[in-house]
């Protein structure tokens, strides 16, 4: 797999979990519970290397 960025990883995480979500109709099916979970756990990663500067 190629070198690929944190911000497209959560855009293609993200797009995974709703085609998912919408064959599964169910917010709570395991496997958009995992995706979920991964999912916040790169946007915390993302959020932790690019912290929002105060103004």
């Amino acid at each position: 797999m190629p070198n690929i960025s944190l911000e497209d990883e959560i855009r293609m995480l993200r797009s995974k979990m709703e085609q998912i979500f919408m064959e599964e109709k169910s917010f709570t099916s395991d496997i958009v519970i995992e995706i979920s979970s991964l999912l916040d756990l790169k946007i915390n990663e993302y959020m932790k290397a690019n912290p929002i500067k105060p103004k």
